[in-house]
């Protein structure tokens, strides 16, 4: 079941369409990736989805019913624009946000201690936010978003600003979140995280959406049928054994081994390929190719962009 889904959005600003008919539709206890370039319309998306700016077309859905504002307590907004303020203490000011998102103080305190103590930023409590670095700042915000437990959250760009550490424990409670029941819907350039995280994406480019679905069947989708052989006792251009049906993209050595990229004939086995090289040289390794979200992310844009 889908916990959010919307049909056919459109938003026009003044002579720039931002969006024309995306649709998307996420289901329940599951990581979205809504992915695209710069000015693709992703924070529009987001921002329509968080009832900050309305549609000029289309239909958004939560749990089944029409989106209304009731529903944004069920939501948690982390903006890629962040925005504390800056003279108030670290500990008051979250205890005034998590305060306006319903949950009562004594509550709140014990929930916000809880969550300072795990990122390791509880003895900032009382310090002044222009006092915090750009990543605790991050950390202190990410905690209001998630505080109220919302069945939806919307993270844009939830990585910037830390280092690969502190990145590792957003990623880690992104999936404890989602383990947990959350739904998420989160925008990045990072593909490397979209592979880690997302059970499903949708690619936006230029207003349009010009793919979605798994991730897992996506990447089936562009498999190019092509093969990495890692492999000794051979020398020469791997061109003077392999068979006419089979082509060689790729060849060069490292240290005492050399590699291989060699592409299939889409109706032709693995196994063909192995025994037509078997009796020539000695294979280390053998793997199939299989595209990254970085790879398919930028084939597919630049596909959009040729076909204007």
């Amino acid at each position: 079941m889908d916990l959010f889904s919307a049909h056919n959005i459109t938003k026009h600003f003044s002579n720039h369409t931002a969006l024309n008919k995306v649709s998307i539709s996420v289901p329940e206890q599951s990581i979205f990736g809504l992915l695209g370039p710069n000015g693709a319309g992703k924070t529009t998306f987001l921002r329509i989805i968080n009832q900050i700016t309305a549609p000029d077309e289309g239909d958004l859905f939560f749990s089944g019913k029409k989106l209304t504002p009731k529903h944004i307590e069920q939501i948690g907004y982390l903006p890629e624009e962040r925005g504390l303020y800056k003279k108030m203490k670290v500990g008051e000011q979250a205890l005034y946000l998590a305060q306006l998102k319903g949950i009562k103080k004594k509550a709140a305190i014990k929930k916000l201690k809880y969550w300072f103590e795990k990122f390791e930023i509880l003895t900032w409590w009382n310090r002044k936010v222009e006092e915090l670095s750009k990543g605790m700042q991050q950390k202190v915000q990410f905690i209001i978003t998630i505080l109220h437990e919302p069945k939806l959250l919307i993270f844009d760009e939830p990585f910037s600003g830390f280092d690969p550490i502190n990145v590792n424990l957003i990623k880690d409670e992104i999936l404890k979140l989602r383990d947990n029941g959350s739904t998420i819907i989160f925008s990045t350039h990072n593909m490397a995280s979209v592979e880690e995280l997302c059970d499903h994406i949708a690619l936006i480019d230029n207003s349009i959406k010009i793919l979605d679905g798994k991730v897992k069947d996506i990447k089936k989708e562009y498999k190019s049928n092509t093969y990495e052989v890692v492999y000794t006792d051979f020398i020469g251009n791997l061109n003077s054994i392999l068979d006419n049906n089979f082509k060689l993209l790729e060849q060069n050595q490292e240290d005492d081994l050399y590699k291989a990229k060699i592409k299939l004939p889409d109706e032709t086995r693995p196994n063909d390929l192995l025994q037509n090289l078997m009796p020539h040289l000695v294979i280390n390794s053998f793997n199939e190719i299989i595209p990254t979200m970085n790879d398919i992310f930028i084939a597919k844009v630049k596909r959009n962009e040729n076909t204007k």
